[in-house]
Formats: structure tokens, sequence, C-alpha cells
């Protein structure tokens, strides 16, 4: 087996420097296709037919296997393109490479990831089951991709999530996440001449955000947070209508479905008026049992190659990963390089991690299958 000695670290860094160099905002078109360009140029021959796949505006690189095998499900190297950071930063934190580590927007999160996939690839000679989907909008919550994400999971038989890991630690978990937005419609008056004569929205919408407020389970882990309002139009006028984002966080599905049953029943506390709830469940949790086997295989081979030892962290962040797992395919997360900084300006990968890693999903890669946990 190919090991990290066998990386080409000059080439990963020229890659790397380009995907950093092309800016690419969440749904931003020229951006994104530029870089698939590239990543369908550098998988060539590597992988099956790349195509890009547009929904609701937003393109996506979809690269498919080689040789489809009803004998044999494929592996799906999963990740993104898009950034947090909008056109023009590059010219103000331009990338950088000093003293192994590697700097500027993006390259953590998460073009040093895609660079580790296409390195794992190389190492393992083209592998004729492995397909890979880079998509354009995970930092916006995957609107457009989500279902994307999922059809290119279905009958696979593990996913690698090419994201960050955690100071090297690989993710076995992650919260499931719930958004939501709770409306409040009261009746506008004159705030001096006849205030009686109204229903003030932003009072109910208080007393809605401390009912919101209590739904959280510290022992479980479940987070429940208001966080973005808004209430009124003019100062000298009772407040019509008003509304609060909700931000909801758990391990367990069954805690997401528990916080929206009880906000779904909330009703309104001053007469006239009204609450209505929009939104959901946006991601399921990955929970640990659908990452437990792969992290054992990714142990054990990294012991083999003489890799720095394997941790496993819990984060309250979701991924597409969480999407994966939750179709119950065997999804590990956590797989790009080591680094810090996440949607942070002082983001930075180290340059020594990215052979490592591409050793590491190599072998994944060629692992046998692992026996997902009954749903």
């Amino acid at each position: 087996m190919n090991t990290s000695r066998d990386v080409d670290t000059a080439r990963s860094l020229r890659r790397l420097r380009q995907l950093v160099e092309l800016e690419t905002p969440s749904g931003h078109v020229p951006g994104l296709d530029a870089l698939y360009e590239l990543l369908a140029s550098w998988s060539n021959g590597l992988l099956g037919r790349a195509e890009r796949v547009v929904r609701d505006g937003v393109p996506h690189l979809y690269v498919h296997e080689r040789v489809s095998d009803p004998a044999r499900a494929p592996v799906l190297l999963l990740g993104h393109a898009d950034t947090v950071w909008p056109l023009g930063t590059l010219a103000e934190r331009p990338f950088t490479a000093v003293d192994g580590r590697a700097t500027g927007p993006g390259v953590f999160d998460m073009k040093a990831g895609l660079v580790t996939a296409l390195d794992a690839l190389e190492l393992t000679g083209g592998a004729d089951d492995v397909r890979m989907l880079v998509t354009g909008d995970e930092e916006r919550g995957s609107p457009t991709s989500r279902a994307l994400v999922e059809e290119a999971a279905a009958g696979c038989r593990a996913v690698l999530v090419l994201e960050p890991g955690l100071d090297g630690a690989l993710k076995t978990a992650r919260k499931g996440v719930a958004l939501y937005r709770l409306g409040v419609r009261g009746r506008a008056a004159h705030a001096g001449l006849e205030p009686e004569l109204g229903v003030n929205a932003l009072v109910e919408l208080a007393h809605q955000v401390l009912a919101i407020s209590v739904l959280g389970d510290t022992g479980r882990g479940t987070t429940v947070t208001p966080t973005v309002g808004r209430a009124g139009t003019t100062t000298n006028t009772v407040p019509e209508s008003a509304w609060v984002e909700v931000d909801v966080r758990a391990w367990e599905r069954q805690e997401l479905q528990r916080v929206e049953e009880a906000l779904s029943v909330l009703c309104a506390r001053l007469p006239g008026a009204g609450v209505e709830l929009a939104g959901g469940i946006n991601r399921p949790p990955l929970e640990r049992g659908m990452s437990v086997q792969l992290l054992l295989a990714a142990q054990r081979l990294a012991r083999e190659q003489g890799l720095a030892a394997i941790g496993e962290a819990r984060v309250g962040g979701g991924s597409d990963g969480n999407f994966t797992a939750g179709l119950g395919v065997p999804t590990l997360d956590g797989l790009g390089p080591a680094g810090a900084g996440a949607h942070a300006r002082h983001e930075w990968v180290d340059l020594g991690s990215l052979p490592e890693r591409a050793t590491l999903v190599a072998g994944l890669i060629r692992a046998p299958a692992v026996t997902p946990p009954a749903r």
C-alpha cells in the first residue's frame, strides 16, 4: 500500500493555493464552476464521469464511480466547495504558506480537505467503486444540495466526509439541527392616543421567548436558543407583528422531535394575540453508532501505517454527513487535515498533516465494508 511518503507534497501545496485563490462564497456560480473544473481535471482517470449538477441555480460537482458493480457498494467522498467568506476577502487575506502552515479564506474549511481527497485517490491509483460529491451551498445549510447528497449516498457502503477534524480528532458525532421562526400577530394602535386598543406583539413575543428559552436540556446536551428577533415599525405605534428565530441542537433525534412538539403547542398569552410556527428539523444528528466501526478501522490503519494516533470528538455543528448518517449509511467525518479557525479570520492548515490524512483516507477507501447499525 502506498503511504504518506508517496504523496506529492509540492503538488498538494500548488493545488491548495489554486483552490484558495478561487473565491467561492456559497452559491457564487462563477467561482464554484472554476473550482469544479479544476477538481474534474485532477480526478480525470481516477474516477468516472464528472457531472456538473445545478439545483435551484446553484452548481454542484458529482464525479461518478468508474464501474458500477451491483455486487460491491461504492464509497462516497463528500465535501463542499463553498466558504463563508464574501468576494474580496482574498485581497485582504491572500493565501500564504509559511513554516508549515497555510492560511487564507477557506483553507481549513474546507479546501484542504478537497486536496486530501484527490491525494487519497492518487494513492489508491484510482478506485472503480468510489464516487465524489462536492457541493456549493453547505455553509448555508445545503438548501439546494441536500437531496443530491442523499441521492449520492444511497446504497453506499461508507461515506467519508473531508470536513476538518477537531484538533486532529475525527468527528464521530454531530448534533442535529432544527431551525424555526415563531411569528406573533397583534393589533396596531397609536402608542400615545389609545394604546389600550392595541395588542402589543412585542410583549407577546417576550412571553414566547421566555417559554422557548427553557425548552433545552443541559443534561442531554440539547440547546434551544432564540437568536434573532424583530418587532414593530415606528416608536409611536403599538407593534402589530413580531418574530423570533430559534436555533435547536441535540445529539439525539428524539430530542429534536421533543422540542418541535413543544414549540408547536405554544399559545398566545395576551387576549387577541396569535402565534404561528414555521421551520423544522434541518439536519438529523450524526450519532456515534453510525461512525464507530469506521473510526476503529481508521485507528487500526493509523497504527499499521505509523501515523499519528487517531482520536474522536463530538461537535455541535452540523455537516452534510448528518444527512448521510440519517439514511443509515456508515459515515465518518472530520477526515480533512489538521488546523484550526473554521469561519475565523485566522484559519490555518497544518501542511504536514495533508499526506497523513491522504494515507488514512486511501486506506479507508480500500477497507472492507462495515455493517451499519440497526435503525
